[in-house]
């Protein structure tokens, strides 16, 4: 399913140069690209923000049009003739949507805003932060209904990054305020159709908002980043197996040596046997973990999940 702008908006390069070049994406942000090391399409470094497409409530409202929910557009073709019986006779687990399009309410509103401008609209603009908010869960509902109404995925995935280093990029006091209401009622309404598992995904240290992620129904949190103090063993232990946890597998720790991997994966063994656990590294593999190092720590983490270890 797609949820983001329909149609979307055509990729336009703004401004170029030997070095840089500057796009207008086709979601509405602009950005500052370096040339230097880009192949196939892709980049090693990340983009300079420049300019977001929302910074007034008469902004957003000039947006909503590209966002009307039951599209055609926005479900594959025949999806109901060619997906769903696969998808009732399916082996696996099903999961509703792709990786980061069921975007939640931190994500959606940088998307619109920007970071900075996120930071200043729950004080500066709360209309505007309000509606969105309402908007938010609203249009992911009803996305998400023609799918639900026909089959129950077992879990979803809500992405939000809503969370650096050192703590979240808001307050739980402007959670509660702003996005709990809505996320509880999201997370209800996906529950009510059989969804068994919510997971939030955050990157960072988001440990101030948990309790209130549990308030509202969450089941889990991803990817539990270790460089950000994330630990799963304390996590657990303060909160209990009803939270249940997935990443937590140190990147940093794969680019050592084959004894630096066992020994952290045996920290984890506990929390293997409990269960609630899913060990992933706990965000992208980096390049300086080697193949030989990635190889290793697949076949030991297996054997640590079938009890060899």
């Amino acid at each position: 399913m797609k949820y983001g702008r329909l149609p979307p908006l055509e990729t336009e390069a703004l401004e170029e140069d030997d070095q840089y070049v500057i796009y207008r994406h086709e979601n509405g942000i602009v950005t500052k690209a370096l040339k230097e090391g880009t192949s196939g399409g892709m980049r090693s470094s990340m983009d300079q923000y420049l300019d977001f497409p929302v910074k007034t409530l008469e902004d957003f409202r000039a947006l909503k049009p590209r966002y009307e929910p039951c599209l055609a557009g926005r479900y594959p073709p025949e999806w109901r003739k060619i997906h769903l019986p696969r998808w009732k006779q399916r082996d696996h687990v099903l999961v509703l949507g792709v990786n980061c399009s069921t975007t939640g309410f931190y994500w959606r509103a940088r998307e619109w805003m920007g970071t900075e401008g996120v930071s200043y609209g729950w004080y500066d603009q709360p209309a505007l932060m309000h509606e969105m908010m309402e908007f938010i869960a609203d249009f992911t509902m009803e996305v998400s209904r023609p799918v639900l109404e026909e089959i129950a995925p077992d879990f979803m995935f809500i992405n939000e990054d809503m969370a650096m280093k050192n703590g979240p990029l808001l307050s739980p006091r402007t959670y509660k305020t702003f996005i709990f209401p809505h996320m509880k009622r999201m997370v209800d309404f996906f529950k009510s159709y059989g969804v068994r598992y919510v997971i939030v995904d955050t990157d960072g240290n988001s440990e101030a908002l948990i309790p209130l992620l549990m308030d509202a129904g969450v089941d889990g949190i991803w990817p539990l980043e270790r460089a950000s103090d994330m630990d799963p063993l304390a996590i657990r232990k303060k909160y209990g197996k009803s939270l249940r946890l997935w990443g937590a597998v140190d990147k940093r720790e794969l680019t050592k040596d084959h004894r630096a991997i066992d020994d952290h994966l045996r920290e984890l063994a506990p929390l293997v046997e409990e269960g609630g656990f899913i060990p992933t590294v706990d965000h992208l593999v980096p390049p300086d973990v080697s193949f030989d190092n990635f190889n290793y720590y697949m076949k030991r983490k297996q054997a640590l999940l079938e009890g060899r270890f």
